[in-house]
């Protein structure tokens, strides 16, 4: 299978790896990209890039609101959609109904709406963050799902509706679970995410802060190597019904990561330690075992080229808004 010639619609493509998605759509050969946006967290200047052409089309809506979305998708044929709109994590602390309102209600107005046949494939963005901390030393997809916050429940849930669609209702859909994303264009404002706020701190003169010890792990990937993989679990027809781990199978300390930033930045300075947040995971590191299988995925960004490519961004970012003002 391939996109060739294909109408995609994707949610949430203005945001942070949804618009590295349409970037790397664009250069699939695809008849046309939809792009559904409510700009809570996304910016238009995110897929600049590729606005300058008919082949990307920007609606301005709630991919919750079944009734205009259903709307959207009656003025156009579609073939695919790729579901990256989400309510993020710490929003979720500060707004925990209506995160999972929404991250749910998104998941099934989509799933409703392949099943009254206005798309065939459905490529469901979910989270690591539904596994909760690890269990074991790697997490393999059959990992219990452990919440323990109300985004993470939100993007559990979600999958199950997700996977009792397919075994009710049957159709073309598959799970990605990204683990923990970085790169350019993430967040870097309200509810960012550590990487953007520790860039920023340090370019401003202030010390990192780090919650709790510090010897938290993640698995980072790098945003590219995600949104190419949404793309090759598209072209591979064996993914559907599953849910599949994309990450580099690696752990880091967020420690030892503002340690390379901090390096990257030539600071040299004290680290601020304040109290672990709720719902923190202590430990992720994926199993991807399944994804090497079924689609041939191996990341291609090494951490140190990653964290050099992203501060780089950032530095011209917050350079550009310093000159603006």
């Amino acid at each position: 299978m391939n996109l060739k010639n294909k109408s995609v619609l994707v949610t949430g493509g203005c945001g942070f790896i949804g618009s590295h998605l349409v970037e790397h759509l664009s250069k699939n050969d695809v008849e046309r990209i939809i792009v559904v946006d409510n700009l809570f967290l996304g910016k238009i200047q995110n897929i600049n890039s590729v606005l300058d052409g008919s082949q990307v089309v920007l609606k301005i809506q709630d991919a919750s609101d079944y009734e205009r979305m259903k709307m959207i998708f009656s003025g156009f044929s579609i073939d695919v959609v790729f579901n990256l709109a989400v309510v993020p994590l710490p929003a979720s602390l500060v707004y925990p109904k209506i995160t999972c309102e929404d991250n749910v209600n998104i998941t099934l107005t989509l799933l409703e709406l392949q099943r009254e046949g206005f798309f065939k494939t459905f490529v469901q963005c979910s989270s690591s963050e539904a596994y909760g901390s690890a269990q074991s030393k790697k997490m393999d997809e059959r990992h219990p799902m452990l919440p323990t916050t109300p985004y993470a429940a939100s993007k559990a849930a979600s999958d199950l509706f997700v996977q009792t669609y397919w075994n009710t209702f049957g159709g073309d859909m598959v799970i990605v679970r990204p683990y923990n994303n970085y790169g350019p264009r993430q967040n870097e404002r309200s509810y960012a995410g550590v990487i953007p706020l520790t860039i920023k701190r340090i370019l401003d003169g202030k010390k990192p802060i780090i919650y709790g010890d510090g010897l938290q792990t993640r698995d980072y990937i790098y945003v590219d190597d995600t949104a190419q993989s949404f793309i090759d679990v598209y072209n591979h027809k064996n993914t559907r019904g599953k849910s599949i781990n994309i990450a580099t199978g690696k752990e880091s300390s967020i420690l030892d990561m503002i340690k390379v930033i901090s390096k990257e930045l030539n600071y040299s300075g004290e680290f601020i330690f304040e109290k672990e947040r709720k719902g923190d995971l202590r430990r992720h590191c994926a199993d991807i075992s399944l994804a090497q299988k079924l689609i041939g995925f191996s990341p291609k960004t090494s951490f140190n080229v990653g964290i050099k490519k992203t501060v780089d961004w950032y530095k011209s970012l917050f350079s550009d808004e310093g000159k603006s003002i």
